[in-house]
């Protein structure tokens, strides 16, 4: 058994890892050993509970827990499994609830299958580092991230990744004991009687770490986006515009809150409607096209991950055009806000709009210039006036004409000479 540490006057912090790993998780485990070493704790024990979630994610989390210069224990206290995993083996020790569990860390793309070889290959290569710089068995790591890797004695055949339970995880020293709650354990480590400090997500932490999730931030953007274009499309309505102008800014406070996007990304993104707004000042398009430039660079620049957040802007533009498009074609006749892009009026009989009909018996008929034909003008056929037009040739007004062809609306003359009209 480990030494016990001493605790006459010890701090211990507990963070919770909880849920799914993404880059708001981070930002919050951060901001834990940032108090943990301004308190100078004796140690912090990271209490792990978590399905996996993102590589990124779970990487830069793995950075902060190496930088500390504090005590790290790790308390499964059900599951570690995926990035979980990870982050428990960049503890300097691990203790296991009975019913935890410990592995099953392949990585996976966004349609659920093995994500490709490079990918992979690195994944591999951080699960044997982190095995390695803790005195572990690197073999049982890349286990549990590589399904061809066959250790049967632990449950793990070919084609079947590694996860370890609580007995198996202590008899390969993957886990220093196993307890079944968190006072136990301290007081396994000579700790019952040092102040426990829990750091809790606050409601702000909480509502970043939900608008800063890959699944969530396209979602987001798509919104912002159709509404700003519905908005661009009906300027002066105002709904769009609010709806989509609200969206963006979840956007920005969830990756301010989390960290991830600095105050340089607000700067542009207000310097991008600066310029969007000139453009209805200003017409011409240079600044309209300059101010859009300007919003995209911000959203990725906000992001963090360039791409990870470039895929969710290409998936939101996607988004946003469809919806535009569906929106229009199906609703925007019954809704007013598009009566300034879309002509609902229609030049049918009941409006007082009559098409123009054949006239094929006008053919061969006798009529009368009432003004000069160059080669159009007006003539006379009983009592009707008919538009008209010569065959080429200019014919005065008050002459004989001969009706010789009828083109729809368009009806041609030929000036009848002396022996046809005897």
């Amino acid at each position: 058994m480990l030494p016990a540490i001493q605790a006459d006057t010890s701090t211990v912090y507990v963070i919770p890892i909880e849920d799914e790993v993404e880059r708001g998780l981070q930002a919050f485990i951060e901001r834990g050993i940032e108090e943990a070493e301004d308190a100078g704790a004796e140690a912090i024990v990271f209490e792990i509970d978590t399905p996996g979630g993102f590589v990124a994610a779970a990487d830069g989390i793995a950075r902060l827990l190496d930088k500390t210069s504090l005590k790290k224990i790790a308390f499964i206290n059900q599951d570690a499994l995926s990035a979980g995993a990870f982050l428990a083996l960049h503890n300097d020790e691990i203790y296991m609830h009975p019913n935890g569990r410990m592995g099953a860390a392949q990585v996976i793309d966004q349609a659920g299958n093995a994500a490709a070889d490079k990918a992979n290959s690195a994944w591999l290569a951080s699960m044997k580092n982190a095995a390695q710089t803790a005195s572990r068995n690197p073999q049982i790591a890349l286990a549990m991230a590589d399904a061809s890797i066959d250790l049967p004695e632990l449950g793990a055949a070919e084609g079947k990744l590694l996860t370890l339970g609580a007995a198996e995880a202590e008899q390969v020293n993957y886990s220093q004991g196993t307890v079944s709650t968190l006072d136990e354990l301290l007081s396994l480590k000579g700790l019952e009687d040092a102040t426990v400090v829990t750091i809790d997500e606050t409601f702000s932490e909480s509502l970043a770490r939900f608008l800063t999730n890959p699944i969530v931030v396209p979602i987001l953007l798509s919104i912002a986006g159709l509404g700003l274009l519905l908005e661009l499309f009906t300027p002066g309505v105002g709904v769009p515009g609010f709806i989509g102008l609200t969206f963006l800014m979840l956007f920005f406070y969830g990756h301010l809150v989390a960290g991830l996007a600095g105050y340089e990304s607000i700067v542009l993104l207000v310097i991008g409607f600066g310029l969007l707004i000139a453009e209805f000042i200003i017409p011409g398009g240079v600044a309209g096209f300059l101010g859009i430039a300007a919003i995209l660079g911000s959203v990725l620049l906000a992001g963090g991950d360039l791409k990870t957040t470039a895929i969710a802007v290409l998936i939101a533009m996607i988004v946003a055009t469809i919806g535009m498009v569906i929106v229009v074609k199906f609703f925007g006749k019954r809704l007013d806000l598009f009566k300034r892009i879309i002509l609902t009026d229609a030049t049918d009989t009941a409006g007082g709009y009559v098409s123009t009909t054949n006239r094929p018996e006008l053919v061969g008929k006798i009529a009368q210039t009432v003004t000069a034909l160059r080669p159009s003008g007006t003539i006379k056929l009983d009592d009707e006036r008919i538009d008209a037009v010569s065959e080429g040739r200019f014919i005065d007004s008050g002459k004989d004409v001969k009706i010789i062809k009828v083109e729809g609306s368009r009806i041609v003359v030929r000036e009848l000479e002396k022996q046809e009209e005897e």
